[in-house]
């Protein structure tokens, strides 16, 4: 059997994978303002513990698995692009729509912030926009702009993804086109034989542990560098898993295994509801329960990865009319979601009327209003077309 995949066709299940995680994402987005853990731009006064838990699953596994998923694509980029012509897809894909969105969409998600948490009480967002007070106390005080991977969140809010994207691809594509080559084709088949044993996946865990082990007692944050290289390493890895067959045999053959261990750390996290100080843990370098606790975090943001590519292998390997659109609008979605939640999220939460009504009009009207805005401004003009990396629409002709 061929070692390495030689695939001439789209796999139809990365494409479900990435739309479905956009769709994580926005939920993601839309339940925050009323969960329990940690702060947002905007919060509920009430808090619901079926957000609450959504939210803390998802946030123990959901980055690392998209930022797999983008590795795992750009290794068919590079097989159809050059280095340089994949730098120029980038530029325009990630970078341009980031510093675009950092300027538009920015400034509407700090005003509502702003206003709900009483940093600003100005009349209008226009006068917030032209307000050298804002500008300063945003640049300064609420965000001290510094040479780090949080300036991608600090200037463009939830596009740091974007950002972090962006970056990555420039970093490893050395390391792509080394694996590309014949000694790095040879590096990935001696690794891939590892995946002939029951479990030898797991060896990709060990250095996302070593990460949270060495970076985090000195350069935490949730987008500091901490978190920058443990994405980087996702991202890197997506790509090799993808290069070699076996490791997609293997991903289908442990899918049991990396669900029992996934959910067995989610319930070690989840035992802070039982009063275990697994939070204190985290951030206490040294103790036992540090090591622990990133030794968890590791395998557990890798197990749930497994077994959500097996989820797409297994259920999801076909196309159809849906995908093709979310295909699509997945990416320009992810551009407007955020700013549309906070906007009717600032709103809803003042409202004296049920929790759960609440919750449904900030979830439903945001899915509404962000998919209207893609279909509307987006999808139809070319020149907003372009702004995404997108092909220019065509008008068929009857």
């Amino acid at each position: 059997m061929q070692k390495t995949i030689e695939k001439s066709s789209r796999l139809h299940y990365l494409d479900w994978l990435q739309v479905l995680a956009i769709l994580g994402v926005f939920l993601f987005h839309a339940v925050h303002p009323f969960d329990d853990l940690a702060d947002w731009h905007i919060k509920n006064a009430e808090k619901s513990a079926l957000a609450t838990f959504f939210v803390g699953f998802f946030n123990l596994w959901g980055m690392p698995f998209f930022f797999t998923m983008a590795g795992a694509t750009s290794w068919f980029s590079l097989r159809r692009r050059t280095a340089s012509h994949y730098i120029r897809e980038r530029v325009t894909r990630l970078l341009i729509p980031f510093i675009l969105g950092s300027i538009i969409l920015t400034p509407i998600q700090a005003y509502y912030e702003f206003t709900h948490k009483g940093w600003w009480e100005g009349s209008s967002i226009i006068e917030f926009i032209f307000s050298t007070e804002a500008r300063t106390y945003f640049f300064t005080e609420y965000n001290s702009i510094t040479f780090n991977p949080e300036i991608f969140g600090d200037l463009g809010y939830h596009l740091w993804f974007v950002g972090f994207l962006f970056v990555f691809s420039l970093l490893a594509l050395p390391v792509f086109t080394w694996l590309n080559g014949d000694s790095g084709k040879r590096f990935v088949t001696s690794f891939a034989q590892l995946a002939n044993w029951r479990g030898g996946l797991l060896i990709f865990a060990i250095p996302l542990i070593l990460i949270g082990y060495f970076f985090q007692p000195f350069l935490s944050g949730y987008t500091g560098w901490a978190t920058f290289f443990f994405l980087l390493a996702f991202f890197i890895f997506g790509y090799i898993l993808i290069a070699d067959e076996r490791f997609m045999r293997a991903i289908r053959r442990d899918w049991w295994l990396h669900l029992i261990l996934g959910i067995a750390c989610t319930l070690f996290f989840f035992s802070v509801a039982a009063g275990v100080p697994v939070w204190d843990w985290l951030v206490s370098p040294g103790t036992p329960g540090f090591y622990i606790s990133w030794t968890a975090w590791g395998v557990n943001s890798w197990c749930w990865t497994m077994f959500i590519m097996y989820v797409g292998m297994r259920f999801l390997d076909f196309s159809n009319e849906w995908l093709q659109y979310g295909r699509e609008a997945s990416y320009p979605f992810f551009f407007v979601h955020q700013p549309v939640i906070i906007f009717i999220a600032f709103y809803a939460v003042q409202w004296e009327i049920n929790l759960l009504i609440k919750l449904l009009v900030v979830v439903i009207g945001s899915f509404a209003v962000s998919l209207g805005l893609y279909e509307l401004l987006v999808r139809r003009i070319n020149p907003v077309r372009t702004l995404f990396g997108m092909k220019p629409r065509t008008i068929k002709k009857s």
